[in-house]
């Protein structure tokens, strides 16, 4: 009695991993209307626990090219009830703003890419879950690896 149940509750976790590792996008429910769902899947690393990854939402924008700018908006992380994963939310993308450098009226438009305001949005590394990203339509969504020295440094005291 005791082997059967235990073989049972193995083939009903083995089921539940496989199925998971089979869709596990099936957590994350499709956009709202005047949204877009961006998936990154990461490649498996020696050590995890080392990287971190940036999440960098903006626009490619005409501007001039001397002054700098930026949008307004903040990243919202979310647990999905129920599957306890977490997505990443911009509900809405801020007014555009930048610095008041004169620049000369003749002077061409460039375009550039133009990101979210505020220090860089860091999230855990985790190579067995997508990164799911949901942002308004029209906004890009660029992400990039930040790697940690593998031995901490000793700071001297002074």
């Amino acid at each position: 009695m005791r082997r059967t149940f235990l073989l049972t509750l193995m083939a009903i976790l083995l089921g539940t991993s496989l199925l998971s590792a089979q869709d596990d996008m099936q957590a994350f429910p499709p956009a709202d209307e005047g949204m877009t769902r961006h998936m990154l899947r990461l490649p498996a690393e020696p050590d995890e626990t080392l990287l971190k990854v940036e999440l960098i939402l903006g626009k490619a924008v005409l501007t001039d090219a001397a002054n700098r700018y930026f949008f307004g908006g903040e990243i919202a992380a979310e647990t999905i009830p129920g599957w306890g994963y977490t997505r990443y939310v911009l509900p809405r993308l801020g007014p555009m703003a930048g610095t008041l450098m004169a620049v000369e009226p003749s002077a061409p438009k460039v375009e550039r890419f133009i990101a979210l305001a505020g220090e860089p949005y860091l999230i855990r590394y985790n190579s067995r879950l997508p990164v799911v990203v949901y942002a308004p339509t029209g906004v890009e969504v660029r992400w990039r690896v930040w790697r940690a020295d593998a031995q901490p440094q000793t700071m001297p005291q002074g």
